[in-house]
């Protein structure tokens, strides 16, 4: 693929209009140096989807009370719709009334639902969108959508923070009480011995028949739970669904969603990932898309799930044995623990705004909680692990923290995550497509499979009782188990 060469540039851009309290945006860029992601789709893979007209539609819109934090990637140096990521389903669109600056976003090819912005001054009324220029739809500039949530789907050459006031959207939904307190183990966590290794060649246990939404099939599958039986369940992202698969089934079973993306109960919309409830035998999912937590119950005849937390941009989830839930915010940065029915929460990791402190995170995707309450964090932007002991008030990193690389030191964009009872932790590391053991202590990481081929883009990542490692392999539309030798 022909690489483009896109100037970054510290900038500081303000838009101030103060007639109109929805108008009053003001938008600080700041863009440094990085690295670029190793994230990679050819735009035949991408033509084959059956979704290219609704990409645009997976984004999370961010709202809150009186803040909205927009992340998203400019483009200078470059023409219009020419490519700025590594990622060629998105593109450069020209911001209008700006000089050489663009939005780099996914591309949106159902023109019929742009319109035109506001003139003179070139505003939208639409929450999260900005006016662009989009020639191929039409000639005067239309209100795009911008996601607030791209670093999946169109990597960020820069990091740009964003702060907007808007009218705030609130959705009430009734509150699912819970009357016990029963201890149940939620998660069987195997004893990996010390210089345990795996085979480097996976077997393909789910997917594997290219992208698509029949059931043999997998699409860009992000979240992974393994149950006791070694049942699957997975969070088939890019088909709205959640899809069970059983060992040695040649076909899965769709448990939740499936019916398009959407809102309505019996729809989801890019579930990032999943669990087992083992107390009420039911699934919670993160549904990014949605902004929310849901909850489908695994009994048979199930049509549609029940929300459990609204307005929330998750997207990792983990539960401990005395059935806390714990979610991933990656607007606010933080963890919060939360009892099935409480809608606030409480705060058990960073909290302290975005930021590389030892208080602190940037972009916090997956998660995992230990039998103590101790909560690990893949720490995203901030390319390492951290690890809140229960109470604490600030983190320590356990495993990366030297910056984006690829040296046994590094991490680059960790996700998936896994803590064994001596404390080891395994963490996929997509950026450089490959799953790092980091045992307790250590300095450096240990490549457990992975590096050489085996993974195109890993994320979600769990074991079996028996120690064998399931991965799932996002871009290669699988997920593949990598047996304990």
């Amino acid at each position: 693929m022909e690489m483009v060469n896109v100037e970054c540039e510290e900038q500081e851009m303000k838009i101030n209009n103060d007639e109109d309290l929805a108008n009053s945006l003001t938008i600080q860029i700041i863009i440094s140096s990085s690295y670029l992601r190793r994230l990679v789709m050819t735009f035949s893979d991408l033509m084959k989807q059956a979704m290219v007209s609704t990409i645009i539609r997976y984004f999370i819109f961010i709202l809150f009370s009186f803040t909205v934090r927009v992340e998203s990637q400019f483009c200078r140096g470059i023409s219009q719709y020419d490519q700025c990521s590594l990622n060629s389903a998105c593109a450069c669109f020209y911001i209008a009334g700006a000089i050489d600056t663009g939005i780099c976003t996914a591309i949106f090819t159902d023109c019929s639902k742009l319109v035109a912005c506001k003139s003179p001054d070139n505003l939208c009324d639409e929450p999260n969108h900005r006016c662009i220029h989009h020639p191929l739809c039409h000639n005067l500039p239309v209100c795009y959508l911008v996601p607030s949530f791209n670093e999946q789907l169109c990597p960020p050459i820069a990091v740009m923070n964003t702060t907007t006031t808007i009218p705030t959207t609130t959705i009430t939904t009734a509150a699912i009480s819970t009357t016990t307190t029963k201890t149940i183990q939620q998660l069987v966590i195997p004893n990996i011995p010390v210089g345990a290794r795996w085979a480097q060649n996976g077997t393909n246990v789910a997917g594997g028949h290219e992208n698509g939404n029949a059931t043999n099939q997998l699409n860009e599958p992000w979240g992974l739970f393994v149950d006791d039986d070694q049942t699957m369940v997975i969070a088939d992202t890019w088909n709205h669904r959640i899809i069970q698969w059983t060992m040695n089934d040649k076909n899965g079973q769709v448990v939740a969603g499936g019916h398009g993306q959407g809102k309505q109960l019996d729809q989801l919309y890019w579930p990032s990932d999943v669990l087992i409830a083992k107390d009420t035998d039911s699934l919670i999912i993160c549904d990014v898309g949605n902004q929310r937590v849901v909850r489908w119950s695994r009994r048979s005849g199930t049509t549609q799930g029940e929300i459990l937390i609204n307005n929330i941009d998750c997207f990792g989830l983990a539960m401990d044995d005395q059935r806390y839930l714990y979610i991933s915010d990656t607007d606010k940065d933080e963890v919060r623990q939360y009892k099935i029915g409480d809608k606030n929460g409480t705060i058990v990791a960073g909290g302290n705004g975005r930021g590389a402190g030892l208080n602190q995170l940037n972009n916090p995707t997956n998660i995992f909680i230990d039998q103590q309450q101790t909560v690990y964090v893949s720490d995203y932007n901030n390319h390492r692990v951290m690890k809140w002991n229960k109470g604490a008030k600030e983190g320590i990193i356990v495993a990366g923290g030297q910056g984006q690389g690829n040296a046994l030191t590094q991490l680059s964009s960790p996700q998936g995550l896994f803590v064994d009872t001596l404390s080891t932790i395994y963490v996929t590391d997509p950026g450089n497509n490959r799953v790092i053991r980091w045992p307790k202590g250590a300095q450096q990481g240990i490549v457990i499979v992975g590096g050489k081929g085996q993974l195109y883009y890993p994320i979600g990542l769990s074991f079996d009782r028996h120690g064998n490692l399931y991965v799932v392999d996002s871009w290669e539309h699988r997920v593949q188990r990598f047996s304990m030798e």
